[in-house]
């Protein structure tokens, strides 16, 4: 993932505001069974088969709730797990387990699912020069998480926000007035405002591909809800001038067939908005 967004500031703010979310007043349920100094351990139950991710996120979150947890990892972020492996071993004051221990896993098991999602649509298309990208199709307050863990499962992260890139979608060119319109009013933005973005222009049909070309000034043309034989042809079309990215209803039944036109990215909001998370469990040792 993109370090620019991945720093630990960004990683303790949302700890700090998801722990904040899940504790608020107390833990009750805790402060009221276990004694104060009341030592415990605890294992990380994998009960699926997948890749897990995360780990180095838990020890962020046990970190922030107690320094003095002592956790012994079995496995590191981008692992093939199987159902019964153990994650990892900890040891030390019960309460901060029992607090920490959601947080810990409603993140591992989503960055998990992601990660086993990400690596079996890379490994799809791995005959081919495509990389498989991510979107903007995150959980609020949630994307630098689903982020990493497509990272992890080795895709590559497209624009983080609405922030860091130009990209001209279907309402922003019919808001414009058509894309040579969008194109020139972006370019003149950019420039007056002094900013250095990529501009990515989204085209639904060859003749949208051509306007663009006849544009100019442009990084990447992203072809949207194309059949495999139009992004082929769009591809030949822009011949290497442009980078080529294919989206839109994208699923592992397809990509193949997509990847194999010769586009240089396919981008797939599945990866982030309809995975299964995997099932994850943190029990006590006796």
């Amino acid at each position: 993932m993109n370090t620019e967004y991945l720093t630990k500031q960004a990683i303790s703010s949302f700890i700090k505001a998801a722990l904040k979310e899940d504790i608020g007043s107390g833990d009750h349920s805790t402060l009221a069974a276990i004694p104060i100094k009341s030592k415990s351990k605890a294992q990380l139950l994998i009960k699926d088969d997948g890749v897990i991710a995360g780990l180095e996120m838990a020890a962020y979150i046990f970190e922030a709730v107690d320094s003095e947890l002592n956790i012994e990892y079995k496995f590191k972020d981008g692992d093939i797990v199987s159902n019964g492996d153990i994650g990892f071993v900890m040891e030390g004051n019960a309460r901060s387990i029992l607090s920490s221990e959601r947080l810990v896993l409603n993140c591992m098991q989503r960055m998990s699912g992601i990660a086993t999602y990400t690596r079996k649509l890379t490994q799809l298309i791995s005959t081919t020069k495509t990389r498989l990208l991510d979107t903007r199709k995150t959980t609020p307050n949630f994307r630098i998480m689903e982020k990493w863990a497509v990272a992890i499962g080795g895709g590559t992260n497209h624009r983080f926000g609405l922030y860091d890139m130009v990209m001209l979608k279907d309402n922003h060119i019919d808001f414009a007035g058509g894309i040579n319109k969008a194109i020139f009013a972006t370019q003149k933005y950019l420039k007056e405002n002094k900013l250095d973005l990529k501009i990515e222009v989204e085209t639904r049909n060859l003749d949208e591909v051509k306007q663009v070309l006849d544009a100019g000034g442009i990084d990447i043309i992203m072809l949207d809800n194309m059949m495999p034989s139009d992004i082929r042809e769009a591809v030949q079309l822009i011949n290497g001038k442009y980078e080529t990215e294919a989206s839109g209803g994208i699923t592992e039944q397809t990509i193949v067939d997509v990847a194999e036109t010769g586009v240089d990215y396919i981008s797939v909001g599945a990866l982030t908005h309809s995975i299964k998370s995997m099932d994850i469990s943190l029990k006590a040792i006796n």
